[in-house]
């Protein structure tokens, strides 16, 4: 049974609302940069969200979350891991009140970055070049430019509002107090305008700005030219290439000009440089980095016991580096990479614990990464708010009965297994909603290295539920 019934049930009421008007053009920006990033099924939620309000209003009807599903073709737990994307990648604010008979949702979408913000992000850039490559990356660049104009050999002439308009008398625009209430909206009323795209934000939380900041002398860079920008800068570029606090030292002082400062431009370019040359590949993924240094517990002094030395080793590698351990070497599918960059996207987890993920659902899947199973888990462990690798292993001990039913769930319905009882209290017309796709069987003449490498990684687990 899927956790996002803890959360949202088809029966939840949800209005939708703006927080200023969204153009036209807004919509060529979404679907052609955003919509690589997050894929068809959350701009098609965000599409459809907007077309439930009317032209150049700002709140639609209330509505089920069961018409929104009919609307759409799709589960509830698609549409929530939907609306988690279209959150985390700074498209839609959600809020939520609970009363004695229901919960309401007010979904507030937001407009996207304009090309030029989206274009120098210094991030979603990145990302978007490495997911679509470098030609259609050209072609998206080319789509959103124009001709700059150029002014140098012209002269301002624009004359200014006193230049063309008078007040007249001097009484004439005197206005007394009751009037000055009547140019005032009502009570509980708004004007109709527009808003500032959102910043993606949470990256300063994952950064130790202690740590860093105790390897720096002010002598060599002044407190002051760390600018709430610069450090919202370093905070990214951190995420982005996996620079943990005492590297981004030596790279911060890389980027000082001559007047103190911290040049953000040069500073984005050593810490692309040193990607480079610690992993000889020209830009980074999601599934290239690894846990944050704040959210490693395995840091200091040797382990001294196997579950430490496994948790290190979880810490110390990306998803795609454990992708090509368990696979003795070889390169992982891209439809692999892209279930768990979507994840990590959409569901904000840290890069170790989705290590913990690819190990426990490729024990659980026969060595195969299953995109429902995977995703349930993931929105599991987000709700759940685990950000460390020890975290997630706990957590994966804790629930193994749960996850496990979910892996065999639809293989059981399918033999005529007597259905799983829900404890929720549901509509007749949502019960027997589908289930996990079944798991596919291992094909024959499987690698001996993969069967070894899957006892290990069991007795691995085995070992720690023992302990638990």
């Amino acid at each position: 049974m899927s956790k996002h019934w803890h959360e949202l049930l088809p029966i939840d009421r949800y209005s939708v609302s703006s927080a200023g008007l969204i153009h036209e053009y807004d919509r060529k920006v979404i679907t052609l940069l955003y919509q690589p990033l997050i894929g068809p099924v959350s701009i098609g939620l965000y599409m459809t969200l907007w077309s439930e309000l009317e032209e150049n209003r700002l709140w639609s009807q209330s509505s089920l979350h069961y018409n929104l599903m009919n609307t759409m073709g799709l589960k509830l737990g698609d549409i929530f891991q939907a609306r988690s994307k279209l959150e985390g990648i700074g498209l839609l604010n959600v809020y939520k009140k609970k009363t004695d008979e229901e919960n309401q949702f007010l979904y507030e979408l937001l407009p996207p970055l304009s090309p030029e913000q989206f274009f120098t992000d210094g991030m979603l850039n990145i990302y978007l070049y490495k997911k679509v490559g470098k030609v259609q990356f050209g072609r998206l660049k080319k789509f959103f430019c124009d001709a700059a104009i150029v002014v140098d050999d012209y002269q301002p002439v624009t004359k200014s509002f006193t230049e063309v308009f008078s007040s007249g008398h001097l009484d004439s625009l005197y206005v007394t107090d009751e009037s000055m209430e009547e140019l005032k909206p009502e009570e509980n009323y708004r004007f109709i305008g527009t808003t500032s795209a959102k910043e993606l934000e949470g990256f300063q939380s994952t950064f130790d700005f202690d740590l860093f900041f105790a390897g720096l002398q002010d002598a060599l860079v002044p407190k002051k030219a760390f600018t709430p920008k610069v450090r919202d800068t370093i905070a990214k570029l951190s995420f982005l290439y996996g620079i943990d606090a005492v590297q981004m030292q030596k790279i911060v002082l890389g980027s000082v000009d001559a007047d103190d400062q911290i040049d953000e431009e040069e500073l984005r370019k050593t810490a692309r440089d040193w990607y480079q040359i610690e992993y000889h590949n020209d830009m980074p993924s999601l599934s290239d980095r690894i846990q944050p240094a704040l959210y490693q517990t395995q840091m200091d002094g040797e382990p001294k016991t196997k579950e430490e030395q496994y948790i290190r080793q979880l810490e110390k590698v990306s998803p795609r580096e454990r992708l090509i351990q368990l696979s003795g070497g070889g390169e992982p599918s891209k439809s692999d990479l892209q279930i768990i960059e979507g994840i990590m996207l959409g569901q904000n987890l840290n890069p170790g614990v989705i290590n913990v993920l690819i190990d426990y659902v490729m024990i659980k899947t026969d060595m195969k990464l299953t995109k429902g199973y995977c995703e349930k888990i993931a929105s599991h462990w987000a709700r759940k708010q685990v950000v460390t690798v020890k975290d997630a292993m706990e957590l994966a001990k804790s629930e193994h009965r749960q996850y496990q039913s979910w892996a065999t769930g639809k293989k059981q319905n399918k033999a005529g297994a007597r259905k799983a009882i829900r404890t929720e209290i549901v509509p007749d017309w949502m019960k027997g909603d589908p289930a996990v796709p079944p798991n596919e069987k291992e094909e024959p003449g499987v690698n001996k290295e993969l069967v070894e490498r899957k006892r290990q990684i069991e007795e691995r687990l085995k070992n720690l539920k023992s302990r638990g």
